[in-house]
């Protein structure tokens, strides 16, 4: 017996309908939402399973908690999307210059080589800052200036400007310690939360507060076979074996907070990393990515200029940290093989573990998708691009 899909789709767009209930029958889905906007209208909004990835509701000898149409869940990197609009926005009202140092913003950072460090390198990935000589404890990735402080006293680990790696964790440092400098101390979380947020009316959060943690369910690993059809990069060296050799850049790269905190726990949740701890549903990442390219419900984040500014090419090929190559614009990740899209134009963010959200914008495509089962997929996860191809079958043929 299959699983039981809650929600609509507009009609033409019933392959996702099919694609998501495949996702829980054959690729190990416990609970998932998928959101598509076209144009600025919903299209799709689909729920099914359990809210928490073990089934249970949390208390001594109580039921399965069922997926609803508000469940939120961590989103992991998919985060950074999200947050790159900070920057890209600080430019679009003229507060912030993409080519300037970022030392002209925030002087403690030209410490150690970093003065031509420029404030596009902190998006591109090509800062050569993707990893601490030291990484932080917990304790001190919960203190939210302790990351930034680390990344200003940090070595480059390549010649700013001159390669690319991604910045899995200390990207959410650099970019917070810069926007509380352009913005006089406000953090990401809190900017996003005032001029994002609530304008659109968004079910997404850097800095989870108590009064939503009711409805964020419990995420953990699961497992799943690979369907034959999934895109995937096949490098010499593959990342997942570059993470088991401690002396690689990939390795140290995910382990900047050793070890790092319980994806469940309330007080991680709290704190706004910018990198990796973002909390959404799926119509929360949808919404944001049409926002960028289009009006929803009279609002519109991107002009049409930061838009191909965010989805132009700004680093391309073997990245010295996920091993395979990779395309990044101006904090968004581009439309390549080891992680597809809709189409070349889109631009967006996964999250380790499954989620995904982008725009498309030369078809009006914004998409959003939350799972709360983590597979060990960093860029190209199955399920996301079961329900991609979905989408692409009906927009694009």
């Amino acid at each position: 017996m299959g699983v039981e899909v809650h929600g609509t789709v507009t009609e033409g767009f019933e392959p996702v309908r099919a694609a998501f209930a495949g996702n829980f029958e054959r690729l190990g889905e416990r609970g998932a939402a998928v959101t598509v906007y076209r144009d600025g209208q919903r299209v799709v909004d689909l729920w099914a399973g359990a809210k928490n990835v073990d089934g249970g509701a949390g208390g001594e000898g109580s039921g399965p908690e069922p997926w609803e149409r508000g469940t939120a869940q961590l989103v992991r990197s998919a985060t950074k999307g999200v947050a790159a609009a900070v920057p890209l926005l600080l430019h679009q009202y003229g507060e912030l210059d993409l080519d300037a140092p970022v030392g002209h913003y925030w002087p403690e950072f030209k410490a150690r080589g970093k003065e031509q460090v420029l404030v596009r390198h902190l998006l591109n990935h090509r800062a050569g800052l993707p990893l601490l000589d030291r990484p932080l404890t917990p304790r001190e990735a919960l203190d939210p200036l302790r990351g930034a402080e680390a990344v200003a006293a940090q070595a480059p680990v390549w010649e700013p400007g001159t390669d690319h790696g991604y910045h899995s964790l200390t990207y959410g440092w650099l970019l917070d310690g810069l926007v509380r400098r352009v913005t006089g101390g406000r953090g990401a979380g809190e900017w996003i939360a005032e001029r994002i947020a609530a304008p659109l009316g968004l079910d997404f959060w850097l800095g989870l507060p108590d009064a939503e943690t009711g409805r964020v369910g419990r995420v953990g690993p699961v497992e799943g076979s690979e369907p034959s059809g999934a895109l995937r990069a096949r490098p010499k060296r593959s990342v997942t074996e570059a993470y088991k050799d401690p002396a690689s850049v990939t390795r140290r790269a995910f382990a900047a907070i050793d070890p790092f905190p319980d994806h469940n726990d309330p007080e991680f949740r709290a704190v706004p990393h910018p990198a990796a701890n973002g909390v959404a549903t799926a119509d929360g990442l949808a919404r944001f990515y049409a926002a960028l390219i289009g009006q929803v419900d009279g609002v519109r984040l991107f002009e049409a200029a930061t838009v191909e500014r965010a989805r132009a090419e700004e680093s391309a090929g073997p990245d010295r940290v996920l091993i395979v190559g990779t395309r990044f614009g101006l904090g968004y990740m581009l439309h390549g093989s080891a992680s597809p899209l809709l189409a070349p134009g889109s631009f967006g963010h996964p999250g380790r573990g499954g989620s995904l959200g982008f725009a498309d914008p030369d078809t009006g495509i914004a998409f959003g998708y939350v799972t709360n089962g983590f597979r060990t997929t960093v860029t190209s996860d199955p399920r996301a691009q079961s329900l991609v191809r979905a989408v692409r079958s009906v927009v694009l043929t």
